[in-house]
């Protein structure tokens, strides 16, 4: 540099590359400002714009200051106790304790262990009651209840709906803020909703979105009740017991469950308990100290396509009887494996799931009326609801599937004494067993397994195989033919 710039006639005194070098850098940064003219000319004073009531209108502020200080944290533990195992359990081996005496390995481990959760809950009461899921409170030593403005409560369990994953608290005091409960059967889909809650105990936030299905059901994959109400507002882990509302601010559900990847956050597909049925879970519990459901005994399946072409019906509705329960409501009234209920006390009846929330949400000893399609003929019924067995179990809904040809892959045996007994079945259940189902037939599409017992063929009773190949021998062609199973002790259909 030195040598360039006395070449040009400069002359430096020693150390002055120093000073020409800053020189430089400042003028490259003035040469760089130039090149903005603008900046030589700044603007006038920017100006922020008031927000204005049509602008305020537009959003959600208002409704968030009413509902929010109603929506509190819920923080809950159990005490759940160390399973012996492995090296463990030699500290009580006498031949251990020749070499080790008291100081036995493994003593440290600690015989049980402290469990926390978070969650949310929702204050419907000034009195302090408050509605939250069961599983955010489920076998709870300790619930801490904090509200909005950071006071914090001890809370009691009054009573929980494990089915429809409802419980009940009670915080004593009075005065408390409380949302007021709406209508969920108005909802529809399309209708914005709020959802508030403590997504990953970061505190309380507030979500949007719009009700994207009603009535959903998974099958009984989350719950043994299902009505929910979809919705594509974020819900999160520590969201479960929160409130949804409506753009008014009434509580329209509980949220409750996600469907989710392997992050297991929000992928748009939420699902909130309807507050009318949390109010009548609410309703039984503060009246009884539980829910009393209504039982009518039998095994309700959906109508498919391929069922109704089977069963000879023009519609694929209502609710097919895959098994009636000995001594129960249904047996009494003279329901019988293969009618279709079409209604209940004159309310249509589209699918299983509606039929088990129409008779859950009636209490034991009510009286029903049933139109019933049997044989295509139609026919009224009536039944006395009885209180639900102790040790009933919940079923789940078969989902046959379409397939082409009828029972490939499929092998089959005469049913033994033997085998009936391996499967824990009565003595005087005759068919065909399954023994195997190769993976992707349609029979395996449609939902039959290793160990079912095939007991009809379209109605005709099969006892063995050769009367299994007479019934599939006369039944017609490329038509779906409708198995009775018998699974583990409980009858349904399926179309294949």
């Amino acid at each position: 540099m030195r040598n360039f710039l006395e070449n040009r006639g400069f002359r430096l005194k020693p150390g002055a590359a120093l000073i020409v070098g800053a020189a430089l850098a400042v003028t490259g940064f003035v040469g760089v400002k130039a090149a903005t003219p603008h900046l030589d000319n700044p603007p006038a004073t920017i100006k922020t714009a008031p927000r204005s009531a049509e602008t305020a209108r537009r959003g959600y502020a208002s409704v968030v200051k009413k509902v929010v200080p109603a929506v509190v944290n819920i923080s809950s533990s159990r005490v759940v106790k160390n399973e012996v195992t492995g090296m463990q359990g030699f500290d009580m081996d006498p031949f251990l304790r020749q070499f080790f005496g008291n100081n036995m390995p493994f003593n440290n481990i600690p015989k049980e262990r402290r469990e926390k959760a978070l969650g949310s809950g929702v204050i419907v009461s000034p009195e302090g009651y408050i509605l939250t899921n069961n599983h955010v409170i489920d076998k709870a030593t300790d619930i801490t209840v904090t509200l909005h403005d950071k006071r914090e409560f001890k809370a009691r369990v009054v009573g929980t709906d494990p089915r429809a994953d409802i419980a009940v608290l009670k915080i004593n005091g009075s005065g408390f803020p409380y949302l007021t409960l709406g209508d969920s059967s108005q909802v529809e889909v399309g209708d914005i909703v709020l959802a508030i809650g403590d997504p990953f105990g970061i505190g309380q936030t507030v979500t949007s979105g719009i009700v994207s299905a009603t009535d959903r059901s998974m099958n009984g994959q989350i719950e043994g009740v299902e009505d929910f109400i979809q919705t594509d507002a974020a819900i999160n882990p520590g969201n479960s017991g929160g409130a949804l509302v409506d753009d008014e601010g009434h509580l329209i559900g509980i949220n409750t469950a996600i469907l989710s990847g392997n992050s297991g956050g929000n992928q748009g597909i939420g699902f909130a308990v309807p507050v009318n049925l949390a109010r009548h879970d609410m309703d039984q519990i503060l009246k009884y100290g539980k829910v009393e459901t209504g039982y009518l005994g039998i095994l309700p399946q959906n109508v498919t396509p391929e069922m109704a072409k089977a069963l000879g019906v023009s519609e694929a509705t209502g609710a097919l009887v895959g098994d009636v329960t000995a001594d129960s409501p249904a047996s009494r009234a003279g329901l019988q494996k293969g009618d279709i209920i079409l209604d209940v006390n004159s309310q249509p009846i589209d699918n299983a799931n509606q039929l088990r929330l129409k008779i859950g949400m009636l209490a034991p000893g009510t009286n029903i009326s049933m139109k019933v399609l049997r044989d295509n003929k139609t026919m009224e019924l009536n039944a006395q609801l009885a209180n639900v067995p102790s040790t009933e179990e919940q079923a789940s809904n078969a989902t046959p599937g379409q397939h082409e040809s009828t029972l490939d892959g499929v092998q089959l045996s005469t049913l033994t004494p033997d085998v009936a007994q391996q499967l824990q079945l009565g003595s005087g259940v005759k068919g065909v067993v399954v023994e195997s189902v190769a993976e992707g037939s349609a029979a395996a599409d449609a939902g039959l397994t290793r160990g079912d017992v095939i007991q009809q063929v379209n109605h005709h009773p099969v006892a063995n195989m050769s009367e299994f190949r007479q019934a599939m021998n006369s039944t017609t062609k490329n038509n779906p033919v409708l198995l009775l199973v018998n699974r583990q002790g409980t009858t349904l259909f399926i179309a294949i």
